[in-house]
């Protein structure tokens, strides 16, 4: 593999705009500049020859502390900022210098790869919730239509059908660019991907080109790592920019997608979850009848379709994939004819569906828990199923977003018939103070909704036996937080925990004939 020379990769940096920034424009080279790199990483355990190694300062330490390993491994250059120099020292390899050279990796790895302009065509989600969903849906569709297809997300990453899992939502830029060129050699021609704020903040998607990218809502989430919801919206936002998409789909549901609908220079369109003839949306829904839908346009045209996955917030999600497929160039009469199959693990995925009937899903936000439990509301009206309870099971991550545990607490509360809090992925925290939390919102909450009952279980394995043992014949439970995971991180220990096989194993517990009936 021929590579690219230090020189010529340092060449193609693009210079900052005038009114932009320029931190990380600058970059100089110490060593010979004519030495050819063949791959990138940041990661000094996953150095092969011929690779530049990222060393980035991180949060708790540097990566140039780890350059000595890297050099061992083969690598042929060394991307640092001025702090990492020092820390390197002497070295055999040119250094790339730049005060932030995580602005320069993604650019960088794209150059590397050869992705830059020759990509699969590439459609982007983000938002708080529902980016899993929509990008599977989208994969789905696209295969439907003849793509041979990619996917990138929370869950796992696909190439062409082969499944790896992920190591978190967005892969970092270098991982990235490498994907895109292991799926370009593989012949597929669209990838769908979920792109986190995380990573829009950090450049993880930085040199990649998205032809559509899609927004679903914003709701509280990560505020330990933005330190607002505004910084969290702007973050966001960083997707829709013409640098970095062609055009945009975005959901209106809430005063933050009608506002980047408003101040994004894309071309953008817009969806709404309810009618609005006349008003000042693209595109909306109408005639809901369980999983069937219409999506309708403002100039008249309408499509008969449905959802793969029950809950009508997956009804909106749906509606976005389709539109994000329209504005692709994908023609309504194609999409009109499809009715995607696609199960999505860990949401909204029915672990039993009598019996009682067991949903688990991944929602572990105060909006999210709120929508799923709404959605098992509707379908238990729907059905006539009167004396029935709804009984959740949910926590809250330790390390993280603090401020949303008593939401959802209240959301819990207000939305189901029973509120077991347990725990989830408690890390380094004490997790009888992480319920604390929740349970503070929860007893708030009882004020409005004063004949739900709230159960503390220490434990979460307890927590489903307790939910399952608890809930009659027609009652349903919802399993929430965790999803798809199978792991439990108590301390630094990822413990093997699966709430699916947890389900299944109260289940089996289940005496057989004497069982309540509500």
């Amino acid at each position: 593999m021929p590579g690219i020379t230090v020189a010529d990769l340092v060449r193609g940096v693009t210079p900052a705009d005038p009114g932009m920034n320029p931190q990380g424009r600058d970059v100089r080279v110490t060593g010979p500049d004519d030495v050819a790199v063949t791959g990138a990483t940041l990661d000094s355990r996953r150095v092969r020859p011929g690779d530049l190694y990222a060393a980035l300062p991180g949060f708790n330490v540097h990566g140039a502390d780890f350059a000595g390993s890297a050099l061992e491994a083969g690598a042929a250059a060394i991307l640092t900022d001025p702090d990492g120099v020092d820390r390197i020292g002497p070295a055999s390899v040119p250094i790339v210098i730049s005060d932030n050279p995580r602005a320069i990796l993604g650019e960088l790895s794209a150059s590397i790869y050869g992705t830059a302009g020759s990509a699969p065509i590439l459609f982007g989600v983000t938002g708080t919730n529902g980016k899993t969903t929509s990008t599977y849906i989208l994969d789905a569709l696209l295969r439907d239509v003849g793509y041979r297809t990619g996917l990138i997300g929370t869950i796992e990453t696909r190439i062409a059908g082969k499944a790896v899992a992920s190591a978190r939502t967005t892969p970092e830029s270098p991982d990235l660019h490498r994907l895109l060129a292991e799926m370009r050699a593989s012949g597929v021609s669209a990838c769908s991907m979920e792109v986190s704020s995380h990573a829009l903040a950090l450049h993880r998607v930085d040199g990649a080109r998205f032809d559509v990218v899609g927004f679903t809502n914003l709701s509280q989430d990560h505020l330990d790592f933005h330190d607002t919801m505004e910084d969290y919206f702007q973050a966001k936002a960083l997707l829709f920019d013409p640098v970095r998409a062609g055009r945009g789909a975005i959901v209106v549901d809430d005063a933050w997608g009608a506002r980047l609908a408003r101040e994004t220079t894309l071309p953008v369109v817009t969806i709404s979850s309810t009618p609005r003839p006349g008003g000042d949306v693209d595109y909306w829904i109408e005639e809901v009848d369980g999983p069937r839908f219409t999506l309708v346009h403002r100039g008249g045209e309408r499509m008969r379709t449905s959802s793969p996955i029950a809950g009508d917030f997956n009804v909106t999600n749906t509606a976005l994939a389709l539109v994000m497929l329209l504005e692709g160039g994908v023609s309504r009469t194609t999409l009109a004819e499809l009715t995607p199959q696609v199960a999505v693990p860990g949401r909204m995925e029915i672990v039993s569906d009598a019996n009682p009937r067991v949903v688990v899903d991944f929602a572990h936000t105060p909006e999210s828990i709120a929508r799923a439990l709404g959605a098992l509301r509707a379908e238990q009206e729907s059905l006539g199923s009167d004396g029935s309870r709804l009984i959740a099971v949910f926590g809250a991550g330790g390390d993280r977003d603090r401020a949303k545990r008593r939401d959802m607490g209240k959301s819990a509360v207000l939305g189901a018939d029973v509120a077991i809090i347990t725990d989830d992925n408690p890390r380094s925290e004490d997790p009888a103070a992480i319920r604390a939390e929740i349970r503070a919102g929860a007893d708030d909450a009882l004020a409005q909704h004063p004949g739900t009952q709230i159960i503390e279980v220490a434990g979460r394995k307890s927590a489903i036996a307790r939910a399952v043992g608890l809930a009659g014949a027609r009652d349903v439970v919802l399993v929430a937080g965790k999803g798809h995971e199978p792991g439990q991180q108590i301390g630094d220990t990822v413990h093997p925990f699966d709430d699916r096989e947890e389900v299944r194993r109260a289940l089996a517990a289940l005496p057989g004939t004497d069982r309540p009936d509500r």
